[in-house]
């Protein structure tokens, strides 16, 4: 289960950053990035928060709810970035990934000077200090709550895209290459939304 080891190593505070959205054939990648500012965020919050693919769809929003809550009481800072499928097509999905947690820091109200990012490649002109964990949406509490605002924020993106774009099934994968999500690009073709730099894709474009 995560804890604070890793924030407490410095003196400052420190952002957790993760992503949500690199595997997925269509959409964008999102990034999340969270400030816990204290202790004092509510137990429930502290107890339950892990790693977002070890929690149930139901579990994620609850504690995307609860981090709202928190910080609307000046406890929590979140920021959310996104690289849009053009992006990730123009950049490769590494480079996008690094632009969407930028943009995810950017939107933080304060960017403090240092942050705990997830995995182990570190983005090349960050605008504070990283350090790379990997597993760290498992082991540190500011990574882990970052993981949550990344997927629940995707996934509701996804299930609007699947209202524009209703042949993939976009609100049950998230882009994910599915059955129900092929069964749409064979008959369909292709939407604006899908990474034609992805393989998978590019078949379907032949």
């Amino acid at each position: 289960m995560p804890d604070f080891s890793f924030e407490d190593k410095y003196a400052d505070e420190v952002v957790g950053i993760d992503e949500a959205g690199r595997g997925p054939w269509a959409g964008p990648v999102v990034a999340g990035a969270v400030v816990f500012h204290n202790r004092n965020e509510s137990a429930e919050l502290l107890q339950e928060l892990n790693d977002s693919k070890k929690l149930s769809a139901k579990k994620r929003e609850k504690l995307y709810a609860l981090l709202q809550e928190e910080q609307a009481k000046g406890n929590v800072s979140i920021g959310v970035g996104e690289a849009s499928a053009q992006e990730i097509d123009a950049l490769n999905i590494l480079q996008a990934t690094f632009l969407a947690m930028k943009r995810a820091y950017q939107k933080l109200d304060k960017q403090p000077k240092f942050a705990l990012i997830d995995g182990n490649r570190t983005p090349k002109d960050f605008p504070c200090s990283t350090q790379t964990i990997i597993k760290g949406d498992a082991l540190s509490m500011s990574v882990s709550a970052a993981s949550i605002v990344a997927k629940v924020y995707r996934d509701r993106l996804m299930q609007n895209l699947a209202k524009k774009y209703p042949y993939y099934g976009f609100e049950k994968n998230a882009g994910y290459g599915t059955k129900l999500h092929i069964d749409g690009l064979r008959g369909h073709g292709i939407c604006d939304e899908h990474r034609k730099s992805y393989k998978p894709i590019q078949e379907f474009m032949k």
